[in-house]
């Protein structure tokens, strides 16, 4: 006797519906590494497009650092996406996890964060990810609102559900234990915790970079454990910074900030190699892969790489700062000029002849004297277009000079 074939949601859709699937899936799946399992998804997808009910797409963020770059819109973008193709979108900030600490790729404990640096970073991440998110279709919750009221006895009932065997196959886990280097018992439950998030929410589908993939596993397995189906997970790269080996860090200074002014955000994507420069085109714009495949093929990597700084621009601070940020690019580095509009200081108080290292520091150029001894050996700084070497240099102000620092800062001084 033959098995009987049941027929999924896949099956039932109409020609009209199976086109809006089609088109559905293709954005899911631009730039994502990792869909798990893949027929899942499909399958919740065209379920939701049968019952014209969303899917709650879930992702989390520890608020360790006040700042989001354009490293961490990689995710937030395909949480756009979601929202796009009108579906629930959560974004959980995980205030309760944060004062863990999240171990991942650590090679140590990493020290937990107080409550009140976790809330005053949450804060910052609320603001910034609505340059992406659209606020009335996001809902934000913190995790705190589950996890503070959880009783002894509830932890020690989440930590039944799964066994040490399989958290030492977390692979930096795994790494720390057969190196003998110390995991707090506290570090374990921190899967545990984030995959109580999804039980918690009855997600869909949680997002989260490659390097999460453990922890959104868990979340499934504890769906299954507290009788839910399981979410689906799909995993985003992590952006290769400006170096274009390591991955965006800001403590590496090989990123861009989502809040740095529109000159500064094109200068630093044009200064990326032009391997990465497709990459970029994939994860951080929404320009359509055909037309990206398009520029690969038949267009000059510089005017691709402009279209790219372009796009990054806009998306942050709008079209007209975009076309600001190319004309002072233009200007600063392809015609070696100065820009029309540069910060001016008076600096007739300070006592002559003026110490250059002093100055830096005072016009905000530099934190200290440390480092603007350094950017003078480096060869970074210039006094009206000559290259300044000696750290101990001084000179005087009769009329307007023009100061260079880096690439891209210019102080005009005046006595």
């Amino acid at each position: 006797m033959e098995k009987e074939v049941k027929s999924t949601a896949l099956d039932q859709l109409a020609p009209d519906q199976k086109r809006e699937w089609d088109r559905q899936m293709s954005v899911i799946r631009r730039g994502a590494e990792e869909i798990l399992p893949l027929p899942e998804l499909e399958e919740k997808v065209a379920q939701s497009i049968l019952s014209q009910q969303p899917l709650l797409i879930k992702a989390g963020f520890d608020p360790t650092a006040p700042d989001i770059h354009l490293g961490h819109t990689v995710l937030i973008r395909k949480m756009r996406h979601f929202q796009d193709l009108g579906h629930n979108v959560v974004f959980l900030i995980g205030d309760f996890t944060g004062m863990i600490g999240d171990p991942t790729g650590k090679s140590e404990t990493r020290k937990p964060l107080s409550r009140d640096e976790v809330l005053a970073n949450a804060e910052t991440y609320k603001k910034q990810v609505f340059k992406i998110l659209d606020p009335e279709k996001t809902r934000v919750v913190f995790n705190s609102a589950w996890c503070a009221s959880m009783r002894f006895e509830d932890v020690l009932k989440l930590a039944a559900k799964y066994n040490l065997a399989r958290m030492l196959e977390r692979d930096d886990f795994s790494k720390r234990y057969k190196g003998g280097n110390p995991i707090s018992i506290v570090e374990f439950l921190y899967p545990l915790i984030q995959g109580y998030d999804s039980v918690a929410l009855d997600s869909d589908v949680e997002l989260g970079g490659t390097d999460q993939k453990f922890n959104l596993l868990v979340g499934r397995d504890l769906q299954r454990e507290f009788g839910q189906k399981q979410q689906a997970i799909l995993t985003m790269p992590l952006l290769v910074g400006l170096d274009g080996v390591k991955k965006m860090s800001k403590s590496l200074g090989n990123y861009i900030g989502i809040d740095e002014a529109p000159s500064e955000m094109f200068g630093k994507t044009m200064s990326i190699s032009d391997s990465i420069m497709w990459r970029y085109f994939e994860l951080v714009t929404d320009v359509p892969m055909e037309e990206v495949e398009v520029m690969r093929q038949q267009q000059n990597p510089r005017d691709a790489k402009v279209r790219l700084a372009m796009e990054i621009v806009r998306s942050f601070h709008g079209l007209e700062a975009a076309q600001q940020a190319y004309d002072h690019f233009e200007t600063v580095f392809v015609n070696k000029g100065v820009p029309d509009e540069i910060e001016s200081v008076d600096v007739s108080a300070i006592g002559l002849p003026i110490k250059l290292i002093q100055l830096m520091v005072e016009c905000g150029l530099a934190s200290s004297n440390g480092e603007a001894k350094r950017l003078v050996q480096g060869g970074g700084v210039y006094l009206d277009n000559e290259r300044v070497d000696d750290p101990f240099f001084s000179f005087t102000v009769s009329s307007p000079r023009i100061l260079k620092v880096g690439k891209r800062r210019f102080v005009k001084l005046h006595a």
